[in-house]
């Protein structure tokens, strides 16, 4: 990845696209920024307000890649399907999962931009890692986090959330991002507040498995 040198902290979101901008690109001529963190930990409205200050630019979920059989086995299909035409300029092409139909649907189109937002639990794999200009981290625990995805999707989904949970512990247990973080993004009462990330500052992926809650500098 590019690094550039850590942002101050208490940074703006707009503070933080008019940052994004000035990366280098990381995938062809798209600068890739990854936005993970625990399910729940409100990844996708921060994409959303970030793709705003940006000037509208594209985001790609993640939930559009994986399905029901594959929680997180899905990096085949999103280096294929999408990081390989962008590194080459070409406009990417994937067809995303319907979670209520459980089947993939008609293919979209993601054409280079200057910025393109990476949003969901995985954005920060080690396989994406070396695509991305930056990687972001919504810094909430985990079991605050998926406390409110539960309550955001109601009972009906209690028992994709069960499995979810063990899937989601496997997966950050063998392949964390925090570590890997450039920036820490926290909610705040009155929106968010962005800290420099621990990338560079730990040790093996093992040993930082279980700290995955909010630090002392953010």
């Amino acid at each position: 990845m590019n690094r550039p040198p850590s942002a101050p902290p208490g940074i703006t979101i707009h503070d933080l696209a008019l940052r994004l901008r000035r990366l280098p690109p990381s995938c062809g001529p798209v600068r890739l920024i990854g936005i993970d963190g625990h399910a729940g930990s409100g990844k996708s409205t921060f994409a959303g307000q970030l793709a705003d200050a940006l000037g509208g630019a594209p985001v790609l979920r993640l939930d559009d890649i994986a399905s029901h059989e594959e929680l997180f086995d899905w990096t085949d299909r999103l280096l294929g399907q999408v990081i390989e035409p962008l590194a080459q300029g070409r406009t990417a092409r994937y067809a995303p999962y319907d979670w209520r139909a459980r089947r993939f649907g008609p293919d979209r189109l993601l054409p280079p931009a200057p910025v393109i937002l990476v949003e969901g639990v995985g954005a920060g794999r080690r396989a994406l890692r070396p695509h991305l200009a930056h990687l972001l981290w919504m810094e909430l625990p985990h079991e605050e986090a998926w406390t409110r995805g539960r309550n955001r999707d109601g009972e009906e989904q209690r028992e994709f959330w069960a499995g979810w949970v063990q899937a989601e512990r496997r997966h950050f247990a063998d392949d964390p991002s925090r570590p890997f973080a450039d920036l820490l993004v926290r909610q705040c009462e009155k929106g968010y507040k962005v800290c420099p990330g621990p990338v560079g500052t730990v040790g093996p992926d093992r040993e930082i498995t279980h700290g995955d809650g909010p630090s002392a500098m953010c």
